[in-house]
């Protein structure tokens, strides 16, 4: 069997601090929302600009970066 991984590169702003969950058995966990945003012109040449909201989890040592 084949291990595939995924990588995404996410840049930009946290929409709130982090929400830490400590498990009982040591693990823990953050929550939180980032935005994204992005621009381009139109077929009329105005410019649009979006903001994307994602929201992420992270597990593990990830917690403490």
């Amino acid at each position: 069997m084949n291990a595939l991984r995924n990588t995404v590169q996410l840049i930009g702003r946290l929409g709130q601090d982090p929400e830490i969950v400590n498990f009982p058995d040591g693990n823990k966990m953050a929550k939180f929302s980032m935005a994204t945003d992005d621009s381009y012109k139109d077929k009329d040449g105005a410019k649009v600009e979006r903001t994307y909201w994602h929201n992420i989890v992270v597990r593990g040592g990830l917690v403490d970066v």
